[in-house]
């Protein structure tokens, strides 16, 4: 459905049933698998050289969502810097995507939580490079916990790495293109929960938040922020899903069925950071699967009722008279 302006899109192939009408009836099996009709696709979507003479610099990019996108930025041309605490990792990575590429990928040990460390970053991130045509804030931290158990340092750990962060690299970034009379694309990794709160995560939704606010403040930025339920992956599900109890449970209310992979969130990374994307600025792109829409709906839960029980329902309703 299209409007002016406006685009709606929905994908759900979920378990719900529909009321009889006449001898029709509107009812999908509570089995079905919805998965298997939105598979992700995992090649790029960009043409090659998309990002020729382009130069990238993305924190936290030695693992998993920072690895995918640089691995796919590194792909389509781009001259990568990658950033992170560990030197080692980000050596490794660095050589396995320049030797998968072609293109040399740079690594720079840096803490984010750390302006002068973040200063200094910038200016070998610059003296190797030049300055950045994209970055992209992904260094992040996450953890559950009941709001009551959070000690000071606890709120801090997240804060600095999530809030603090961001702010010390985009500003940084930013005094040095403004002197450099140039302008980038500035992405940061944000989450679903950062608009609406979640208990058990408190210090991420509130540093989240800020990012976000931030990025639509800051006005001589080109900004697209990303709203997403990530893919599994060990640095996340280690310390969200310890026991991986509530995985399935996780999957359960995301009408795609699935979670998300990475090269779907490079693929839209890229394409927010690209010149196919220059009229997007400021921009929160909700990337979930559906999730926050689903659970958003108060009557969604009735997903659960059974055939036979909804048959029960319609029977009762049919015969309430009046209003």
């Amino acid at each position: 459905m299209a409007m002016l302006g406006r685009v709606f899109l929905t994908r759900g192939q979920g378990p719900r049933r529909f009321f009889s009408y006449g001898t029709k009836i509107l009812y999908q099996n509570l089995e079905a698998f919805q998965s298997k009709f939105f598979p992700p696709l995992r090649k790029p979507m960009l043409p090659p050289n998309s990002f020729q003479g382009k130069v990238a610099f993305i924190t936290g990019g030695g693992t998993g969502l920072g690895k995918g996108m640089t691995a796919l930025l590194s792909s389509l041309g781009a001259q990568c810097v990658i950033a992170s605490r560990k030197i080692d990792v980000l050596k490794d990575t660095a050589e396995q995507i320049s030797s998968e590429t072609g293109n040399k990928v740079h690594a720079v040990q840096c803490d984010v939580r750390d302006p002068e460390m973040v200063q200094n970053t910038v200016l070998e991130l610059i003296k190797v490079a030049g300055h950045p045509d994209i970055v992209i804030n992904n260094a992040a931290g996450n953890f559950i916990s009941p709001t009551e158990r959070l000690s000071p340092n606890a709120w801090k750990t997240i804060t600095d790495i999530v809030l603090n962060g961001t702010a010390y690299v985009t500003l940084e970034i930013g005094k040095q293109l403004i002197k450099a009379q140039k302008g980038a694309a500035f992405l940061a990794i944000t989450t679903i929960y950062a608009e609406s709160g979640s208990g058990f995560v408190v210090p991420s939704a509130s540093a989240k938040a800020g990012v976000e606010a931030m990025n639509n403040l800051v006005r001589w930025l080109m900004t697209g922020i990303l709203i997403l339920w990530m893919k599994k992956t060990k640095g996340a599900f280690s310390r969200l899903d310890p026991t991986g109890k509530f995985e399935k449970e996780m999957i359960d209310r995301i009408p795609c069925g699935r979670l998300g992979t990475t090269e779907e969130l490079a693929n839209l990374a890229a394409f927010l950071c690209s010149d196919y994307a220059s009229w997007i600025n400021g921009a929160v792109i909700r990337f979930d699967g559906g999730e926050e829409a689903f659970i958003s709906g108060e009557f969604n839960s009735l997903r659960k009722v059974t055939k036979e029980q909804w048959d029960t329902i319609e029977g009762l309703i049919r015969k309430t008279k009046g209003s």
